[in-house]
Formats: structure tokens, sequence, C-alpha cells
């Protein structure tokens, strides 16, 4: 009777161990804690000002060049997505990340790198997809400023015209956690976008701060007062979040920067968009806990 009992107790236990694990339970990072029921699915998006911002040359920074920090914003905010990644289970996979330019570069060669750059996981996602991601945002970000910086011929970014055209269909995915990366002085300036209506404009150039005379401590009452500001481009964004990085004043006004954000932040309002951050062009290892807070969604 022992013996049987024994038998019968083994072949349970055997069973038990060998029971294989349920694939919906399975998460890419096996050590992951997170509970992934909490977890919304993500689309993130990245929209890089390729102005002369980034020339070396022109706008030179000894500390660390404007378009290396750029290139080490991307990077954080991939690591962000990535660990964003590896927290959930495989089969609620569905997150997205892409880099625009626009208008998009006449370069083809600087087109089809950023192609590689979009990237989706679902729930066939491997642990392979994700290193093979990872290796290509550490890559590609630098070949695409230092082909832009060898071309020198600076296409501008016409922020104002992707929001009125084209952040909705690009960047806007139901169910989903929108979040729009911008990349940029801060200044914005297009030749096929710019016009005004009485002193709302849809563009910012540091000869615009100096001709309204916001140059004081009360710019922002005579920003008020003289309705000043960015045209609104879009309306009913409240379902996408805005983290702008780079922001970097020339230098002679002490309140160029205020100014900059202030313009900023009350276009983000007037469309509606309820989560936003506008930060300065800061060392990467400031911001990237930052942007990967922002991203992780506990900022």
């Amino acid at each position: 009777m022992k013996k049987l009992l024994y038998i019968i107790f083994a072949s349970v236990l055997f069973i038990g161990c060998g029971k294989p694990k349920d694939p919906i339970s399975q998460t890419i990072n096996s050590n992951s804690a997170t509970d992934s029921k909490n977890l919304k699915d993500l689309n993130i998006s990245i929209l890089i000002d390729l102005s002369d911002r980034i020339d070396p040359e022109k706008n030179s920074n000894p500390t660390m060049e404007y378009f290396q920090r750029d290139i080490e914003y991307i990077k954080a905010i991939d690591k962000g997505f990535l660990d964003h990644i590896k927290t959930k289970k495989v089969i609620q996979l569905n997150d997205q990340m892409q880099v625009f330019f626009n208008p998009e570069p006449s370069d083809t060669k600087m087109n089809e790198l950023t192609k590689d750059l979009k990237v989706s996981f679902d729930r066939n996602t491997t642990k392979d997809n994700i290193d093979k991601v990872e290796k290509t945002y550490s890559s590609l970000p630098s070949k695409i400023y230092q082909s832009a910086i060898q071309d020198k011929k600076y296409i501008g970014s016409d922020i104002w015209e992707f929001f009125k055209n084209k952040v909705k269909d690009y960047c806007i995915k139901d169910d989903h956690r929108n979040i729009l990366f911008i990349l940029t002085d801060g200044y914005m300036y297009h030749k096929d976008s710019k016009f005004s209506e009485g002193k709302m404009t849809s563009y910012l150039t540091p000869e615009l701060i100096k001709s309204l005379k916001l140059t004081t401590s009360d710019y922002k009452s005579r920003i008020q007062s003289e309705k000043s500001g960015f045209i609104k481009a879009n309306d009913d964004l409240e379902n996408l979040e805005v983290i702008v990085l780079g922001i970097n004043p020339v230098k002679g006004n002490p309140f160029e920067e205020d100014v900059i954000k202030e313009y900023w932040e009350n276009w983000f309002k007037e469309m509606k968009i309820k989560k936003y951050q506008i930060k300065s062009a800061d060392l990467p290892s400031n911001l990237e806990p930052i942007i990967q807070r922002a991203v992780s969604g506990k900022n």
C-alpha cells in the first residue's frame, strides 16, 4: 500500500513539474515583477528638427554638441520603450515607435534609415526582435545626424504644419498611450508655413521676440495683453502627450527661454493637450531619468 501511494505521489509531482508554461503568461523579461495588466499599449513618435540648430559650426557647444545630445535623448527614449516591452506578457504586445521629419529629407538614404526606425511589437515578438531594435536605435540616429550635417542642406522643421495636418494620423492610435517627443531648440520657422493673424504667428524666431519687445520680466503680461503666440494648429488633442526636448535660446535676452516656453505651453493648452513637458537642452545624463519616467507614465 505504501509503495502504491509513493508511486501515485511521484507521478503527480512529475506531471506538475513537467507542465509547460502557459505562453500567454510569459514575458520577454522573465525577471519582470511588474503587473503587466496595468500597462497600456504605447505609441511613441519622435519628431526631429533638422534645422541648422544641429550644425556644430554655427551652434557649437564645447561640453557636448547639440546633435550628440539629441542622439542620447533618442537612446533614452528607446530604452524606456524597450523596458516597457520587457515587462508585458508577449500575448499583450501591441506597441509601436517611429521617427518623423517634416518636411521629409530629399536624401533617399536618410529616408531609408528612417524606415528602419519604425518598429512595432506584437504577440510574435521574440527577444531577438528586441535586441535588434536596441542595436538599430544605438547606431542609425547617429548616421542620420551625420548625413544631415555633412550635407549642410538643413531642411528646417515645419512643426506647425505637422501639428495641423499630420499629428492625428501619424501620432495618435486608439486604445494607446500616445507620446510625441519633439527634439527642437524651441524656435519654429519654415518658409512654407510662415504667416500671421494679428500678432499670432505660425512661427517664432529671435527676431520676432525682439520685435514684440518680449525682453523684460513682464513678458507674460505683454503676451496676454498683445494677444501674441502661436496660431492654433489643431484641436481635441487630449489623447496626445507631448515632451519637448532641447530648448536652446539665443544669448542676449535673459527672458528668451521663458518666452519660448510660454509660447509652447499656451499653444498646447489651446490644442487641448493636457500632459506636456518642455525641457531645456540639458546634458543627456540629467534628462534620461525624466525621459524614462515620462515613457513609464510615472512622472
